[in-house]
């Protein structure tokens, strides 16, 4: 089992097609199997009554922020191009059907709906033509709203995992919803992940440790980046960390172990375990007291540490120095 492991830069790269490419570059080094983007279109997407989320742009409105955002289709292929060089998955959530027809002359192999667009058929449905493999972030969802988009999309018979996600930036400990990957899950039966926006590595091993098999992750070359997601993310030397850890978690995974066999540990067991023995000098004829007793590595030079309880009460039939093994041709029948 390996964790699928996405590395989300959506607008890091604050529009500049260079620093697109730029975290390309940084996030082929922490081993994360696949990076992000957002392909979005102001005009089928957004109008000029969309309010912001968070002012945190001179841009007059949401619209022509998202505007700036846009890649042309040579710049989109450019960034798709660098992924394959690298040996990356290029991916991209798609904000409207005009962005699924870009993306599919792009070529990518699956599609990241994410949490604003759960209720959005319209454009799934165009995922769905498609026939490739849909990843759905459930952040905003109610379970009666996911039971829903659930039915159409199995009635569609389309290939789909979802993922338990909080749309909060960043998202609180109390708030992470771990719970809802089990959930998940038991309800509809299909792959589940984990899409976090905490800005802390120990959120997505603690998600992989509880059942996700796909992680994602908001990417950012500092905290105190210019963006509206720059504190919700993970840095690049993070990244490294967290993918590294779940890798090993799932190797773990994987790899049950039988504690009902511990034949692997008997030249340990040799070693670290313990015999029986005396910590005084004793003559013979002393009636043996737990006080008497100590034990004593390594194992197989006395009796075994756990039968001390058999000794208490014994004669012994010969004398004892102090710190000496004890056997049971020391002590009186």
């Amino acid at each position: 089992m390996k964790i699928f492991t996405i590395a989300e830069i959506a607008q890091a790269h604050n529009g500049s097609i260079n620093k697109a490419h730029d975290y390309i570059e940084a996030l082929v080094t922490t081993g994360v199997d696949a990076v992000k983007f957002q392909t979005h279109i102001a005009e089928a997407e957004s109008s000029i009554h969309e309010p912001f989320r968070i002012k945190f742009t001179d841009d007059k409105t949401r619209f022509d922020y998202w505007k700036r955002m846009e890649f042309t289709l040579e710049e989109w292929q450019g960034l798709k191009a660098h992924c394959d060089m690298v040996g990356l998955e290029f991916m991209s959530s798609p904000f409207s059907n005009q962005a699924v027809d870009l993306l599919e002359k792009i070529g990518v192999k699956r599609y990241k709906i994410g949490s604003g667009e759960v209720n959005n058929w319209l454009l799934l449905q165009k995922i769905v033509k498609t026939g490739k493999p849909i990843i759905l972030s459930s952040g905003m969802s109610s379970f009666t709203e996911l039971d829903q988009t659930v039915k159409f999309l199995k009635e569609a018979r389309a290939d789909f995992s979802i993922l338990q996600c909080t749309t909060s930036y960043p998202t609180k400990p109390e708030d992470y919803g771990l719970n809802v990957i089990r959930e998940l899950k038991e309800r509809y039966r299909v792959p589940v992940g984990f899409s976090d926006h905490s800005a802390r590595i120990e959120t997505g091993i603690a998600a992989v440790a509880l059942g996700a098999k796909i992680l994602e992750f908001h990417a950012v070359f500092s905290r105190n980046d210019f963006g509206p997601d720059a504190t919700s993310s993970l840095e690049i030397e993070e990244i490294k960390n967290l993918v590294k850890s779940v890798q090993n978690l799932a190797l773990a995974i994987k790899n049950p172990v039988d504690k009902g066999d511990n034949s692997s540990f008997s030249n340990l067991k040799a070693i670290f375990e313990k015999s029986l023995a005396v910590n005084k000098d004793l003559s013979k004829g002393h009636i043996l007291t737990f006080d008497d007793l100590e034990a004593k590595k390594p194992k197989g030079y006395g009796l075994e540490a756990s039968f001390f309880e058999d000794v208490i009460g014994k004669r012994l039939v010969r004398d004892l120095n102090k710190w000496d093994f004890l056997n049971e041709n020391d002590l009186d029948e």
